[in-house]
């Protein structure tokens, strides 16, 4: 192999003048460039929204008519509405950016018979390209020659395990040299690399938040519906008589009462605390319509490593001839205990087990690195693997160093993909030697190399196949002693079996309760990863995504599974991050919402597709991290549950807030319709209309925002996708609620126009007051101290309410007259049916519910 390698070293690869030739033609070795949006586009696109039409309609007219103050209110609600959303747009334009942080900055090149050092930018096809460790390769390349090399491809394909490459093998732009070295010849660059794959997909526009396709669909009801009930009131006030001046400004008022214009200020400002409140429990967001979408998800399609693994490799069990050992313990931290029969062992007490151990940490050439701050992890330098054995030997007893310094290695034969093993002599006190040979166990448990019975040999291969079927990637461990200089013999002659090693990416201790309130909560969960299937469904089955006989889809036949194995499986294997588009689609043309968890380059495109996505903070890419919505600080999928608590909490205070809203739009629309039937020409003026529309839907509406979530939010399935924000009985709640707020304050009117009262005043005042506190019993949890905001905004709101009657410059203004305080004590009183109003309802609703 090293003689391959030396004679491709010597090729000359391309000169100087063909590398600059092919780059005139194909373009640097770049990723593309995100297309600039120009800041008019991002605006006019926010502008596009139905309930932001509907208020532009109405600063027009109302410029018309000279009222300049509502004019100047509902423009600035539409001013910060679209930064917030521009702002939002523009950060999550940054995921194709973070994708050339990822490949080299520059490459070792043959150009002219000699190595150079060039920009990766400037590598073309028929580059020859010289690896070694660490080195991140620059494109895409075929393997020419290889002396045991080894690439991490996990943030690429998502597997936990580096891969073997040898001659004919593809290494692809942007994955790490971990061991040893080679030469290759590169074949694709730029946009054609997996890479520029990736970022090509990357470019799918991500999708509208259910939130927003609900809004929107809200927005378009109630901008018919308030146009056409408006027209009906100007029409009916102008054939009363009433001036056309007069009636166009009540219409215009009543179109702002009707439309809850406040509403993306309450939506804003709910998704805002509902990301603090997220970011407090270590789930940070990037976008904030992901806050409500977490509470509409059906289907959490989850990566494996990292997620719902440790993300590092750890020996799990150990067997020899004589018996077995359980490992445990976390990461690549060398603390932890073996266990035999349920008790600790060490290696006086298990000396078959230390055997296994010394000479799979003899046979190893990986280091483990201290944590550099105690809230820092172990660290491993090397191949994960055999990190994996050098953490597991002080579980046992046994010191890494001074095992390898009382049996110096004096040679070594590399692992190589052909060989599939690894061989490494150690001179012996004694003067002799002792080889060790480590490897696949279909490779080492073979008559051929190993001197040991038949029954033993078939003992040994029989639990080797049980551990790969459980999800184990197995090592089996073999040596011999020497009494003369292995140099002069076969190495591989009278090998004896040590035993075998069972290594794993272990699933998170708090997988299983995830996965369990996830299904709680009506969510599915579904696993999707590169690794192996056999891997992939043990740790599915551990989690609690599948039991044990449940389907697992190999991704390499996921065509002949179709469009309904797609929405019907859970684990999926072998995935590709043109696959995990596939099935994510699949899903969401079922009508379900979808959550996709990642943290590798592979999982930036199904990050971007999903309705949101979930990005690891700690081991996650920065490609992951800018495609997502929503980054887990801890990596702790149990923080996404908690955050599509705080999703539920946003969506149920965002119908609480419409249900009051629009109630009250209803009921002084429906005033004015019923007033002229009932003998009051015109109940209300426009600055009245106007006045209480800005004390209720202003401060009040906007600190129900703050409202807790319902106790069991989360023991209750997630909304149907298809179904409206206004479903699920809220619109009937609506008319209910609006009705009696009409009925009290068209009763007040009758009454005290009957009597010589102030009618319109006292009818100005009812509908205020009512509408406050509807908002008072439309609390969560009435009585508590939760949301102090809200109680503090109504009783100010009143107080605004009570100075249109008394203060001189507002009756002015609004066209009042002060009330007498028996009378008003009067509409006090009816008014707080408001309150019994909204209670009653709720029970009305769970009732029928």
């Amino acid at each position: 192999m090293a003689s391959d390698l030396r004679t491709h070293t010597a090729d000359r690869g391309l000169s100087e003048a063909q590398a600059q030739s092919r780059l005139e033609v194909d373009g640097p070795n770049a990723l593309p460039a995100a297309p600039h949006v120009p800041a008019w586009r991002r605006v006019s696109a926010q502008l596009r929204d139905p309930l932001i039409l509907v208020l532009l309609v109405a600063i027009a007219l109302t410029v018309a008519t000279g009222d300049w103050t509502d004019a100047a209110v509902i423009a600035l609600v539409i001013v910060v509405n679209t930064s917030v959303g521009v702002a939002q747009e523009i950060k999550a334009d940054r995921a194709i950016a973070a994708l050339a942080g990822l490949t080299a900055p520059e490459a070792r090149v043959l150009r002219d018979g000699g190595q150079r050092l060039v920009p990766a930018a400037e590598v073309v096809v028929g580059d020859v390209l010289v690896l070694a460790e660490g080195d991140i390769v620059a494109a895409d390349a075929t393997v020419a020659a290889g002396a045991a090399l080894l690439v991490d491809e996990a943030a690429l394909t998502g597997e936990s395990v580096p891969v073997d490459k040898d001659a004919g093998d593809t290494v692809s732009a942007g994955t790490v040299v971990v061991r040893g070295r080679g030469v290759a010849e590169v074949v694709a660059t730029g946009a054609a690399s997996a890479m520029g794959r990736i970022a090509a997909l990357m470019s799918t526009r991500s999708q509208r938040t259910p939130l927003q396709r609900r809004l929107m669909g809200v927005g378009r009801a109630l901008a018919v519906v308030a146009v056409v009930l408006c027209t009906v009131v100007l029409v009916l006030g102008l054939l009363r008589g009433e001036s056309v001046e007069l009636m166009a400004v009540t219409a215009i008022s009543l179109v702002v009462a009707a439309v809850p214009e406040s509403l993306p200020a309450v939506v804003t400002l709910a998704l805002a605390l509902g990301a603090r409140r997220m970011a407090a429990r270590r789930a940070l967001v990037r976008r904030l319509p992901a806050v409500e979408t977490l509470g509409s998800v059906t289907v959490l399609a989850t990566d494996k490593t990292g997620t719902l693994t440790e993300g590092s490799m750890a020996v799990r069990l150990l067997w020899t001839p004589v018996g077995e050992g359980v490992v445990d313990g976390n990461g690549y931290a060398p603390h932890g205990t073996v266990r035999r029969a349920g008790r600790p062992v060490n290696c006086d007490g298990a000396p078959d087990l230390a055997g296994l151990l010394r000479a799979a940490l003899l046979c190893s050439d990986a280091e483990l690195r201290a944590p550099d701050t105690p809230e820092a992890a172990w660290t491993a330098l090397g191949d994960p693997t055999e990190a994996a054995l050098v953490a597991a030997a002080p579980k046992l007893g046994l010191a890494p160093g001074e095992v390898r310094a009382s049996l110096p290695r004096i040679d070594e034969r590399p692992f190589d993909s052909v060989s599939k093993r690894m061989t490494t002599v150690h001179r012996r006190p004694d003067g002799g030697v002792r080889v060790i040979c480590k490897g696949a166990p279909e490779v080492l448990l073979h008559p051929r190399l190993l001197y040991e019975p038949t029954d033993l040999i078939e003992l040994a291969t029989a639990k080797a196949d049980e551990l790969a079927t459980h999800g184990y990637r197995v090592l089996a461990v073999t040596a011999a002693d020497h009494d003369t200089d292995a140099r002069s013999q076969d190495w591989d002659a009278e090998l004896r079996l040590v035993g075998l090693i069972g290594i794993q990416d272990p699933a998170r201790p708090a997988a299983a309760g995830t996965i369990a309130a996830c299904r709680d909560a009506g969510i599915t969960p579904v696993l999707i990863t590169g690794d192996h299937p056999a891997t992939a469904r043990a740790v599915a089955v551990d989690a609690g995504v599948i039991p044990a006989d449940g389907e697992v889809v190999d991704c390499r036949r996921l065509v002949a599974a179709g469009e309904d194995g797609m929405r019907r499986a859970r684990v999926f294997a072998r995935a590709t991050p043109e696959q995990k588009l596939d099935i994510i689609s699949a899903r969401q043309r079922a009508g379900d919402i979808v959550a996709m968890t990642g943290d590798g380059v592979n999982d930036g495109p199904a990050l971007r597709r999903a309705d949101i996505g979930v990005a690891m903070g700690k081991r996650g890419t920065e490609v992951a991290r800018q495609a997502a919505d929503l980054v887990l600080a801890d990596d702790d999928l149990g923080t996404l549950v908690a955050a599509a608590e705080e999703g539920r909490r946003v969506y149920a205070n965002i119908r609480r807030f419409l249900l009051y809203a629009l109630s009250g739009g209803a009921a002084e629309i429906a005033v004015m319709l019923a007033g002229p039937f009932l003998g009051l020409p015109l109940v209300l003026l426009p600055a009245q209309i106007l006045w209480v529309n800005l004390l209720t839907h202003g401060l009040p509406g906007v600190a129900m925002g703050g409202e807790p979530a319902p106790p069991d939010v989360m023991r209750n399935p997630p909304r149907p996708p298809a179904e409206s924000v206004l479903g699920a009985g809220l619109w009937q709640r609506v008319l209910r609620v609006g009705a009696v707020i009409a009925a009290l304050t068209l009763g007040v009117a009758v009454w005290a126009e009957a009597t010589g009262r102030p009618w319109q005043s006292m009818a100005f005042f009812t509908l205020g007051a009512t509408q406050l506190a509807v908002a008072l019993g439309s609390r969560a949890r009435p009585g508590s101290r939760t949301n102090p905001m809200l109680p503090v905004a109504v009783a100010g709101a009143l107080a605004l309410q009570l100075a249109g009657l008394y203060a001189p410059v507002l009756n002015d203004l609004l066209g009042t007259v002060p009330v007498a305080l028996p009378d008003l004590l009067v509409v006090g009183v009816l008014s707080g049916l408001g309150y019994a109003a909204i209670r009653l309802d709720r029970l009305v609703r769970r009732s029928s519910s």
